[in-house]
């Protein structure tokens, strides 16, 4: 606490000082434009991360960076999601998740925490469509393994729940609203968001779609071989019936050549199976 009390005493004297103005506007009231959904690690931070000034983001922290699906509980995210968009006009929603993180741990073994943190045992229930699509899906690889692939696809879980609350399902369908699905590496401080043109989770500055693409849902699927040479055609397993085999796209990626910005730790198809590329989303439709 000591330090705590320090520290309060050096923002008000220093920062808030220097800051007089921002802070009385910000009196009058907030205007952020984005929501931030992230986990409730005392790692994470995203003023910090983002360096966001005080009045930029709306945040809504819990264990696992859970948005639960409509209807699903009467905890504070959804009136938190409907306050966001509708009294504040939110136009982006990112849902960050993180390295190590201890729920998507939990979530891996589920069974031990009924006894011990029942509580959180309920709460990680939230995430019970992660855990299927891993467990139907992953089934073969180690939990050490598994953990960075769980905690990307959760994060995308997250967005599939978010489009499920009337207001975003709304604003999604105007263009006014778009959905980011971010990962953060707590040891190497980079933030890595999902390209749904290239279906990988990727440096920020090096991904296909524009940096406001709108989450559709049903995501197009540029396969990479895995020789690590990119992919010539595209996935159509998810209802896309006039996406030729060789698409101005998939050209494109061909000839930037970016599979190098790609992390190594996140889902990529040239690390998957076709068969398990497919069945990414398949506990979603």
């Amino acid at each position: 606490m000591k330090k705590l009390i320090e520290g309060l005493h050096r923002f008000h004297a220093g920062y808030f000082e220097s800051h007089k103005e921002l802070f009385e506007k910000l009196s009058q009231g907030q205007h952020p434009r984005i929501l931030f959904i992230t986990c409730s690690d005392s790692r994470i931070d995203p003023n910090l991360i983002t360096q966001a000034n005080v009045g930029d983001l709306f945040v809504i922290r819990n264990a696992g960076n859970i948005v639960p699906p409509y209807g699903a509980t009467n905890g504070g995210e959804g009136a938190s999601i409907e306050y966001a968009i509708t009294a504040l006009g939110i136009e982006h929603i990112i849902v960050c998740g993180h390295s190590h993180c201890g729920a998507m741990k939990g979530l891996l073994k589920m069974s031990k925490l009924e006894d011990q943190m029942p509580l959180v045992y309920e709460w990680l229930k939230q995430a019970e469509a992660t855990r299927r699509l891993l467990k139907d899906n992953y089934g073969d690889l180690s939990d050490e393994e598994v953990l960075p692939i769980a905690i990307a696809e959760n994060v995308l879980t997250q967005l599939e729940n978010l489009a499920t609350y009337p207001v975003i399902r709304s604003k999604l369908y105007q263009g006014k609203l778009a959905l980011h699905a971010w990962v953060y590496n707590i040891e190497s401080g980079d933030v890595l968001a999902y390209d749904p043109l290239s279906h990988d989770f990727v440096d920020l500055e090096t991904r296909n779609a524009p940096p406001e693409f709108i989450y559709d849902l049903k995501p197009t699927n540029y396969y990479r071989k895995v020789s690590g040479n990119l992919a010539d055609k595209t996935d159509n397993s998810h209802g896309s019936q006039n996406t030729p085999k060789s698409s101005p796209m998939s050209k494109q990626l061909q000839e930037t050549n970016k599979i190098n910005t790609v992390a190594e730790n996140y889902p990529r198809s040239n690390r998957l199976s076709a068969e398990q590329a497919e069945r990414i989303y398949k506990g979603s439709y």
